[in-house]
């Protein structure tokens, strides 16, 4: 049986008990069999993998894998999981640098399955990675199956922090924003984008999204976000917005009021 994280109430109350609790519910979550069983079979079984081939034939391995970088949904297809290892990320026309979602070239850089020197997967710190990862996923997955938008949040701060610290320029890190759908849902609902807005020019959304960013946080650039003061008012925004949007929780006169802050 796994752990069901506790969710107090929506919204901003719902976040910041969370908060509140967030170590000893994640201890309890990665300490609950299912979660442990999954751990120890990863460990056990990802050191006998010697290609591609052999992860994605095994299902529940592949299963544990692809729950570590969010792509869950991607376990039945097999043939497309297979190529995007197989294929590597340093050529610049794998599959894996075609996809507009960039959790597939950080799963094909981190195995180097295709790559020269990989690949990668046996290494202690490899393996132990990958089960932080996971749980760490499938932790936000069982909030979210009681509220998607604690989820969404929790996941925000996750990848803005890894992609705030990361050694690229500002452009590259808002690319990489935009190539993330769970992570340019929250901020198109943060800014009350239309769904027409992802048509636009790619240059113009940027241009969009530091201005709004900017009149947010008073920055523009990602690398605020290895800072709490800046991810603070990003999940508060959001949240606040998310509630309008489905219209619950707060009342108009609560919403008017909250949203002067900003």
């Amino acid at each position: 049986m796994t752990y069901q994280p506790i969710v107090a109430g929506s919204g901003l109350v719902a976040w910041n008990f969370l908060q509140r609790t967030m170590d000893t519910q994640t201890k309890a979550f990665e300490s609950s069999p299912v979660i442990q069983r999954d751990l120890d079979y990863f460990e056990e079984n990802i050191k006998n993998v010697e290609t591609a081939d052999d992860l994605a034939n095994d299902r529940r391995l592949l299963r544990i894998t692809l729950g570590a970088y969010g792509l869950d949904e991607d376990v039945n297809n097999t043939f497309f999981m297979k190529k995007i290892l197989e294929e590597g990320s340093q050529a610049p026309d794998s599959l894996a640098n075609k996809m507009a979602d960039k959790r597939y070239l950080a799963l094909a850089e981190d195995f180097g399955f295709g790559d020269l020197g990989g690949p990668w997967h046996k290494s202690d710190s490899f393996v132990a990675n990958i089960k932080e990862q996971y749980t760490t996923r499938q932790f936000e997955i069982a909030v979210g199956e009681q509220d998607e938008s604690l989820r969404l949040a929790l996941n925000a701060v996750r990848e803005l922090e890894e992609i705030s610290v990361s050694g690229s320029s500002d452009t590259t890190k808002w690319f990489s924003v935009l190539g993330s759908p769970p992570l340019r849902s929250v901020m198109e609902q943060t800014f009350n984008l239309p769904s027409s807005f992802g048509a636009l020019d790619l240059d113009k959304q940027l241009e969009v999204f530091r201005g709004r960013m900017e009149k947010l946080t008073g920055d523009s650039e990602i690398s605020q976000f290895v800072g709490e003061d800046a991810q603070q008012k990003l999940v508060d925004r959001y949240l606040i917005m998310s509630q309008i949007n489905t219209s619950q929780g707060l009342s108009g006169g609560q919403i008017a009021l909250t949203l002067l802050q900003y």
